[in-house]
């Protein structure tokens, strides 16, 4: 691959990095997306998703085998280079990366494979100069105590690694041919982190001379073709910061030696040491050291085999080249067949195979990095496209919704208003009828309401007629209560009438699915009274000037007619109307009218009335002086003055049986008269001093339009509190679909954009992958 391909690579994956980290972030991934294995022919073609394909993914939890490889069986079916490393859970609970990401958030997600990104560029910065240098890394390692330093010595036929029972390797150990040193055996020792550059002695503590012991032809290092370093690598999980070490180090490394000890096979820790080189490297140089321990030998190949199977089936395939089983103590003192065909086998994978030592991985890697990036933009592609289909989705279920609200947001308006003005306009007008209708009875002297439990008492005789006028007034007073209270009851029916037609405009105007409302309505509840902050029980006041006292209307609202002590107070004047009667017979005749049959008693107090009149200089004195003169001369007649005595007394006796015959149904009248009069007079302080109305007078003065306005007005208040909860809740309910429609709509854009996007990417790595003639590679 020349290196205007890899500089394209790398700029590829670059741009693919910056794309993921912009565009993609928060996309769910699914790790496991198909359990099928691609055929060989296919190897090295770009992966592709289909909804389809994501769908029926099978959702069992695949076996323990499964869960314990850290290469999965079928390439295709999981990521190589992005796969998400995650454990979590004690022992035996569910670890394995497909079962973990869907526990986090996508951000959480894109912000991990950010990282396994910026890891591979960093992996691309270092394949470049290995595909450029002509020398070979190889990289012994393995569990502790296999054998690795053992074996080095085997193959250098010399004893320059520390062998020990125990662990003794704890650094790296780096072997390379004396020719590169001008044929000077050396030992260099480094400082930890600083690059090793055999013409610069600055980083060097110590150093001493070695001499070859083996000829080039028979030499791994020195043999005469390329120069090859041989790395003595401390073991797995000797701690961890080694073991990360160890880890990273084999991204330089062209060739992996690794050793595993016949007695213990492959660890956890050898598999995901192993998995981690797959990445790249599909070839893997597999000794299996200590051979001679097993006493089943037999047993201990098929076991080992049947591992390395699951771990590397590339390197399973080319066992008889790759995978050796031989005891390299026993080869350093005595010659082994075993490990001299292990021996050549090595430089042959070195040496002559250096396609598939040296330029394989690099090849691999770049394929397994594509092939990430066409599963990642397709995985990602196939969740955006699910997005914005159910973006499509919500906007066909909400924008119908959000426009039907919209164009009969003014129609339930109008609604509402109709049925608060409907409501407030019954009840003031069922008001005024129920209470005229009252007052025109209590004007008759009978109780102003039909069918009540209330009438008036009975007549105790002309002794007990101060006390009888008492109880007319008071009874007829409570009979308007009633009727008070008639007017409210009505007004309840009315209320519960315009609050169920509100419920019912809920019902028909607020979509599904939005609450309805819970409050519910006590028609008990209206025209009562209000506790203060002390407990106590406060009226409602009514601003009115009127000089009724209303029951619920006024002054003292909450305060019944029958229990206000001015309007209780008795006066003469219910017994005996003189003003009234007086208007009646001399007044208008329009006041006449108003009663037309009078009665003796009603003559008496016109009499009584023209006494009055004399008395009160309506007549003049010189008038008053000739009447009494012409009584004087009338009663001189002999005549007149023996009649008079009997004549007087006969009228005086039956005057007075006729007044108490006419006085139980005169009384009520007269009282109920008074007590419609009172109440229905207008406002005196609207009246000017010369008798003319100074501004228009208003109907709720009277106790008739007090009343009626106030009712009116609490109705109005119901319906008014039930309609505001409505238009809230509509109001709430536009707003959330609003809402929903405009998410739904940033949804769709974004993900048809990122599906742009994510095409776009997928073709560059189509691009990027012909460049590098990667098609046909794996």
């Amino acid at each position: 691959m020349s290196q205007a391909d890899s500089v394209s690579l790398s700029k590829s994956i670059t741009t693919t990095k910056h794309s993921k980290a912009e565009d993609v972030q928060g996309a769910f991934v699914q790790q496991k997306v198909s359990p099928c294995r691609r055929h060989p022919s296919k190897e090295g073609m770009p992966r592709s998703l289909t909804l389809a394909s994501i769908a029926n993914q099978s959702e069992e939890p695949q076996d323990d085998d499964d869960e314990e490889r850290l290469i999965s069986p079928s390439d295709a079916a999981d990521f190589h280079v992005f796969r998400l490393d995650l454990k979590l859970g004690s022992h035996g609970s569910s670890s394995s990366p497909a079962a973990l990401v869907t526990q986090l958030e996508k951000n959480s997600i894109a912000n991990l494979i950010d990282g396994r990104i910026a890891a591979a560029m960093a992996h691309i910065d270092k394949l470049r100069p290995r595909v450029e240098d002509t020398s070979s890394k190889v990289l012994v390692t393995g569990d502790l105590n296999a054998g690795k330093s053992t074996f080095v010595n085997a193959l250098l036929r010399r004893e320059v690694m520390p062998v020990d029972q125990q662990p003794c390797t704890t650094a790296f150990c780096e072997v390379h041919d004396a020719a590169e040193n001008g044929g000077k055996e050396e030992l260099h020792i480094l400082k930890e982190g600083v690059p090793y550059n055999k013409d610069d002695e600055f980083p060097f503590t110590f150093s001493r001379s070695l001499t070859p012991s083996r000829s080039p032809p028979e030499s791994l290092l020195n043999n005469g073709v390329v120069n090859i370093s041989l790395i003595d690598a401390p073991g797995l999980n000797r701690d961890s910061i080694k073991t990360t070490a160890l880890f990273a180090r084999q991204e330089e490394i062209d060739v992996v030696v690794f050793v595993v000890s016949a007695e213990n096979h492959f660890t956890l820790s050898a598999k995901e040491f192993l998995w981690n080189a797959s990445n790249e490297k599909a070839y893997l140089f597999i000794v299996v050291n200590k051979y001679d321990n097993p006493r089943d030998k037999a047993k201990c190949r098929r076991l080992v085999l049947e591992q390395i199977k699951q771990l590397s089936p590339r390197t399973h395939e080319d066992a008889a080249d790759l995978v050796h089983f031989v005891d390299s103590s026993a080869a350093l003192q005595s010659g082994s067949t075993s490990f001299e065909s292990l021996e050549s086998a090595l430089r042959s994978f070195v040496l002559v195979k250096r396609a598939k030592s040296k330029l394989h991985p690099a090849s691999t890697y770049l394929t397994h990095l594509l092939s990430d990036v066409d599963l990642l933009v397709g995985a990602n592609a196939i969740v955006a496209e699910a997005e914005a289909e159910r973006a499509r989705e919500d906007l066909e279920r909400s924008r119908p919704v959000l426009e039907k609200m919209k164009s009969t947001k003014d129609a339930l308006e109008e609604n509402l208003e109709s049925i608060e003005e409907a409501g407030a306009t019954r009840t003031r007008s069922k008001t005024k009828e129920l209470l005229n209708l009252a007052l025109d009875r209590v004007g008759q002297g009978k109780p102003g309401v039909e069918k009540s439990l209330i009438s008036l008492p009975p007549y105790p005789g002309l002794l007990g007629i101060w006390e009888y006028a008492q109880e007319v007034r008071k009874t007829l007073l409570a009979s308007i209560d009633i009727a008070v209270k008639l007017a409210e009851e009505e007004a309840r029916v009315t209320t519960s009438g315009g609050v169920d037609k509100i419920a019912d405009l809920g019902d028909e105007y607020l979509p599904e699915g939005v609450e309805r409302s819970r409050r519910v309505f006590m028609p008990e509840a209206m025209f009562n009274s209000l506790a203060d902050k002390k407990g106590r029980r406060q009226s409602k006041r009514y601003s009115g000037t009127g000089g009724a006292i209303v029951a619920g209307g006024m002054h003292n609202l909450g305060i019944g007619l029958a229990q206000r002590n001015d309007m209780l107070e008795t006066t003469f004047f219910d017994i005996f109307d003189v003003q009234h009667q007086f208007w009646v017979t001399f007044g208008e005749k329009g006041a006449v009218d108003e009663d037309p049959n009078l009665t003796a008693l009603s003559v008496v107090s016109v009499g009584l009335g023209a006494l009055t009149m004399v008395g009160g200089k309506t007549l003049g004195v010189r008038g008053l002086i000739e009447g009494m003169v012409r009584v004087t001369d009338l009663f001189g007649n002999e005549t007149v003055r023996k009649w008079a005595a009997p004549v007087l007394g006969a009228v005086t006796i039956g005057t007075a049986v006729y007044l108490a015959w006419e006085l139980p149904s005169t009384i009520p009248k007269t009282v109920g008269r008074r007590i419609q009069t009172q109440l229905v007079k207008r406002d005196e302080s609207l009246v000017g001093a010369n008798g003319v109305v100074s501004q228009v007078v208003d109907d709720e003065s009277t106790f008739v339009g007090a009343h009626a306005e106030r009712i009116s007005r609490e109705t109005r208040k119901v319906l008014r509190l039930a309609s505001w909860d409505l238009r809230g809740r509509f109001k709430t309910a536009m707003d959330e679909r609003g809402k929903e429609v405009k998410g739904a709509e940033d949804v769709e854009r974004k993900a048809k954009k990122a599906v742009e996007k994510f095409r776009e990417i997928e073709r560059r790595a189509g691009e990027v992958r012909e460049v590098a003639e990667l098609v046909n590679s794996a």
